[in-house]
């Protein structure tokens, strides 16, 4: 018996050794092949995703900037370079593409020439309807790229130097996301951040019914949303993270194309994850997205009149000395550079942890929904007894008073309720008095121009505007065509949200607003706030009711995506695409001259033999016009180069996209120019032998013809050193 049951005994240990050998293997695998991005095992669903980043920046010379309109604000340099950051989510049966660009915002030009190209290239695939285009809000971004009179008027035209990088730029994002297109996965969390925005109209947002601010712990939202995109062995491929701040860091003294706070997050985000890389390059894309900003602002210490250093009037934002130009809002910082790096790294601070905690899948279909509405006629049926519409377009007073980030030149100021008799002359005199019926409908707003009435040589404010949903499972994100104010951010989202989740399926939805979108149509508040009539009240254009009709128009989406109707919903009318009248008011860039006995990329100024860490390198060269140097986006106009001992040769570690660096244009007299090129060097810079080169083109006249030539020039070979001695 003993003997039969020897046979028995060694299979079950075989078993039991083979069982335990798996075990093993099993623990080693987790314990090796673990990685810093990895995400939470894999679930049941999975997406194809692309991730795209492409450069959009504008030649940085004479073109001027957009967001201050400020005529003095045209570029003259470089302090970061601009991109488009571009998502492709498909579920195999649908696709969504989300967008945010280094853009002041997204104009209905530019999206219709995006959507043009993207038709050229892909027919049907990239639509109106599927495609988000989104702005960061930066300030310091190129204009030109409006088909609107008022705003053509306030940047020099439609440039089509500011307009082409920009397509270009934002369509080349998306053929890069396209071409990378993988199975992945996505995961989404939430935290909040303090310190890092402030409400710049809080007398507008205590308008606000009470109960509806109880409601809330701020009068401005501190949540910050990230999507963390992997592929599915969990490596991080990228993420974007929504957050409401002004990108107005750099002020309207700045002069370089920059793309401030949140592209100085994506920078850091992106700087982490492609180790190694200059600037824009790298697999990892990182999008930072505006939100509900519109009465938000990243100078934390709030107003101050800059000739007293007391606090600003709290209802006008004004000056005793000085009126709204002294009452200027600061950042936290010592300067605005300061200020922009410690809001950018606040919220990369931020997004960063979140990204690295994500835990918590998104899983579902991907849907959208889109329709064109004629914003100047919207009605809205309250009750059984009230129904309630939208107005011609129109601007008030106050929107000439300018905000805290950068008030107007002239006498106006904020919480204007009544017109001003020598303004409203000039007005009458140059572009006509508004009708009776529009000074009604915007009633208490008292109208400085009536844009929806003038028409010459194009309308000057558009009528038929986007409204748009996108949902990736879970996750529904509205696109919003303007800057609309904390509170109206919140009852939209609360709206579209009671809508998704009257069905299972977005019982756990998640929504979040991307401002900016698509076309910009200035301000969007709530009615209470549109009655004290600030700065942002003044912009909201299509009058009291401009929140109510969005609230009305995007339930209509969300209820058409979450009970699957979709289709029913009618297009609407589609906006105009002017090929005529569009008019340009910057003349070409004059030719190019040079000292004697010199050459373009000739060093005026030249540097010192040793700098230590910490310290600021400054060279100036010789220099082109920056405009005749053409399409700069695959292209920088400096370098900072360090000399490598082992392969005799020099190795680019800083470039013009580079927080570290700081590109000058300086237009002179007699047509003779020079650039100055800045290396503030980081404590992290390995010591050594380095030299800083510029690039760029001049023009001359040769036959009375022009021709351009490219150029470069190298500074003298200085030594980094950790000190002295």
């Amino acid at each position: 018996m003993a003997a039969r049951r020897c046979p028995a005994v060694q299979v079950a240990l075989i078993v039991l050794l083979v069982v335990m050998t798996a075990v093993c293997v099993a623990l080693i695998v987790v314990l090796t092949t673990g990685k810093k991005d990895k995400a939470p095992g894999p679930q049941d669903t999975t997406y194809l995703i692309g991730v795209g980043r492409s450069d959009c920046t504008p030649p940085p010379a004479e073109i001027p900037l957009m967001g201050y309109a400020k005529p003095q604000q045209t570029a003259a340099g470089i302090h970061t370079r601009l991109y488009s950051r571009a998502f492709i989510i498909d579920d195999g049966s649908r696709r969504v593409v989300f967008v945010t660009a280094d853009v002041g915002m997204i104009s209905q030009r530019l999206r219709l020439e995006v959507l043009q190209a993207l038709k050229e290239k892909y027919g049907d695939l990239y639509r109106h309807d599927n495609v988000v285009l989104s702005g960061t809000h930066t300030h310091c971004g190129p204009a030109g790229y409006f088909q609107y009179t008022l705003f053509m008027l306030t940047s020099k035209g439609y440039i089509k130097a500011a307009v082409e990088p920009l397509v270009n730029g934002i369509v080349k994002s998306i053929d890069i996301a396209h071409s990378n297109m993988k199975p992945g996965r996505i995961y989404r969390n939430r935290g909040e951040l303090d310190d890092s925005n402030l409400n710049r109209s809080p007398h507008s947002y205590m308008n606000n019914p009470q109960n509806e601010r109880n409601r809330y712990k701020s009068n401005t939202d501190k949540d910050v949303l990230v999507l963390k995109f992997t592929d599915l062995d969990g490596d991080g491929i990228g993420m974007i993270s929504w957050f409401a701040v002004h990108a107005v860091s750099m002020n309207y003294t700045n002069r370089m194309v920059s793309s401030d706070n949140m592209g100085y997050a994506s920078y850091l985000l992106e700087e982490d994850k492609n180790p190694g890389e200059l600037p824009g390059q790298g697999g990892f894309v990182a999008g930072f997205s505006s939100s509900n900003l519109g009465d938000v602002t990243p100078n934390t210490r709030g107003p101050y009149c800059a000739n007293t250093g007391l606090p600003c009037d709290y209802l006008n934002s004004s000056c005793p000395v000085g009126g709204t130009v002294m009452c200027q809002a600061l950042g936290p910082g010592k300067d605005m550079f300061d200020s922009t790096s410690i809001i950018g790294h606040n919220i990369y601070l931020k997004a960063k942890e979140l990204y690295a905690n994500a835990v918590e899948e998104v899983t579902g279909p991907v849907q959208f929904a889109h329709q064109w509405v004629n914003m100047t006629d919207v009605t809205v049926k309250i009750n059984d007894t009230h129904t309630v519409r939208t107005c011609k377009p129109a601007l008030g007073h106050s929107f000439a008073a300018g905000a805290i980030d950068g008030g107007g030149d002239l006498n106006f100021t904020q919480g204007a309720v009544e017109g001003d008799p020598f303004w409203d002359g000039i007005r009458d005199a140059l572009v006509g008095p508004p009708s009776n019926q529009t000074k009604e409908c915007h009633h208490p707003k008292p109208i400085l121009f009536s844009t929806g009435e003038m028409n010459w040589p194009l309308p000057w404010h558009p009528q038929i505007v986007d409204v748009q949903i996108i949902t990736i499972g879970s996750v529904a994100v509205i696109a919003v065509p303007g800057e609309i104010t904390t509170m109206s951010g919140r009852r939209l989202r609360e709206a579209v949200k009671n809508e998704l989740t009257s069905v299972d399926t977005f019982r756990n939805s998640e929504v979040v607003i991307a401002g900016l979108s698509n076309v910009y149509t200035h301000y969007i508040t709530t009615y209470e706030e549109y009655q004290v009539q600030r700065y942002e009240g003044a912009s909201t254009i299509y009058g009291p009711h401009t929140l109510t009709a969005y609230l009305h128009k995007y339930r209509e989406l969300a209820k058409a995506i979450a009970q699957d109707k979709v289709s029913e919903l009618p297009v609407g009318p589609e906006p105009p695409f002017f090929t005529n009248n569009l008019f340009n008011l910057m003349a070409a860039a004059a030719v190019d001259r040079k000292p004697e006995n010199s050459s373009f990329g000739d060093v005026l100024e030249e540097v010192l033999p040793v700098y230590r860490l910490g310290d600021v390198v400054s060279v100036t060269f010789v220099a082109g016009n920056p405009r005749h140097s053409g399409d700069i986006r695959d292209r920088t106009f400096v370098t900072v180069e360090i000399y490598d001992n082992r392969t005799e040769s020099w190795e680019v570690v800083y470039n013009d996209a580079s927080w570290e660096t700081r590109f000058h244009w300086l237009k002179g007299s007699n047509l003779q120019n020079n650039a100055t090129v800045e290396w503030f060097i980081p404590s992290s810079a390995p010591t050594g032998s380095y030299r800083i080169r510029h690039f760029g083109h001049y023009k001359e006249l040769k036959s009375l013809r022009p021709v351009i030539t490219p150029y470069e020039g190298s500074s003298d070979v200085f030594s980094v050193r950790s000190s002295y001695y």
